[in-house]
């Protein structure tokens, strides 16, 4: 089984931030954030998140969720990916060469280091969007093609051709959904011809 990288957990989990499905938003509030950025260990202390910095991370997660749903067959609102290209633009990086490490070009990623703490964490996250993309590794990340759950999931298929983040549960919801209209109108239409002169 093909593993997550680390850039992938961090991005997947901050998408699954958001939970359709029970309806509920780990970043709701603003003071959410700073609590969820350091259990990922994006931030070394308690910060102010700002107003300003809660608004640039929902853009970038619907964007990043937005994103991840075209592997799965959705098109993506263009006004949502706009929103995480402008987030983005707030949370600039530099490209440190012979800094040490891996990373995108040769050198490593990094925060400008005139960010404030919040949003240096959140360039974090951008940053391991970036590497995924560079890589070639976002299109193993996707949105659950089943609407009512839209949980990301990274996927481990050879081909990176699975849908749903779950086969047994969401794969089962959309193939009962699909042998149920099919049936019915199959009913339909054979009704529809008994019932002709």
């Amino acid at each position: 089984m093909l593993e997550a990288p680390a850039p992938a957990r961090l991005v997947e989990d901050f998408a699954n931030t958001v939970d359709v499905e029970l309806g509920t938003d780990d970043l709701a509030e603003i003071a959410d954030l700073a609590p969820w950025l350091r259990s990922h260990g994006l931030l070394d202390r308690a910060r102010r998140v700002t107003a300003a910095d809660h608004a640039l991370a929902l853009g970038l997660r619907t964007g990043i969720r937005e994103e991840l749903g075209v592997h799965v067959g959705d098109d993506a609102d263009p006004d949502l990916v706009d929103g995480a290209a402008r987030s983005l633009r707030e949370l600039p990086v530099l490209i440190r060469v012979g800094a040490g490490g891996e990373g995108a070009a040769g050198g490593v990623l990094a925060p400008a280091p005139e960010l404030p703490p919040v949003r240096q964490a959140l360039a974090r996250i951008a940053i391991a969007w970036s590497e995924l993309a560079v890589t070639g590794e976002a299109s193993r990340l996707k949105r659950c093609a089943e609407h009512s759950c839209a949980l990301v999931f990274w996927d481990t298929s050879k081909n990176r051709s699975r849908r749903w983040c779950s086969m047994r549960v969401c794969g089962n919801r959309a193939k009962s959904r699909r042998y149920t209209a099919k049936r019915t109108r199959g009913a339909e239409s054979s009704g529809g011809e008994s019932a002709a002169p």
